[in-house]
């Protein structure tokens, strides 16, 4: 049987939803339960950045991103302000935007 596009998009969405949800169910089972997060819950995080990205772990675990750049500051990991890719993006639309601005479209 052979699987068209969509449908693999479909499958592979459904899969990070689980893993996600996964990964968040085993963060919050190693809280104790108040509004603090506990030591074991700072490492789990920890070793997820280093896999996944800040980004990526703060959306998985359902936790605000500012609050996984902070631990990541205090523990000396690199927390750049933006992905690599995002200068070259960036040059990339601007020409595109002079290029159809310069045929009369806004």
């Amino acid at each position: 049987m052979r699987m068209t596009r969509t449908d693999l998009r479909r499958l592979w969405r459904l899969l990070n939803l689980v893993e996600n949800e996964r990964l968040a169910k085993r963060f919050r089972s190693m809280g104790d339960g108040k509004a603090r997060y506990t030591e074991g819950q700072r490492r789990f995080v920890l070793r997820l950045v280093d896999e996944s990205g800040i980004r990526a772990t703060a959306r998985a675990l359902g936790m605000p991103r500012r609050t996984v750049q902070r631990w990541c500051r205090t523990c000396n990991k690199p927390v750049k302000r933006y992905p690599p890719w995002l200068p070259d993006w960036a040059y990339r639309r601007k020409k595109r935007r002079e290029f159809w601005r310069r045929r009369g479209y806004n």
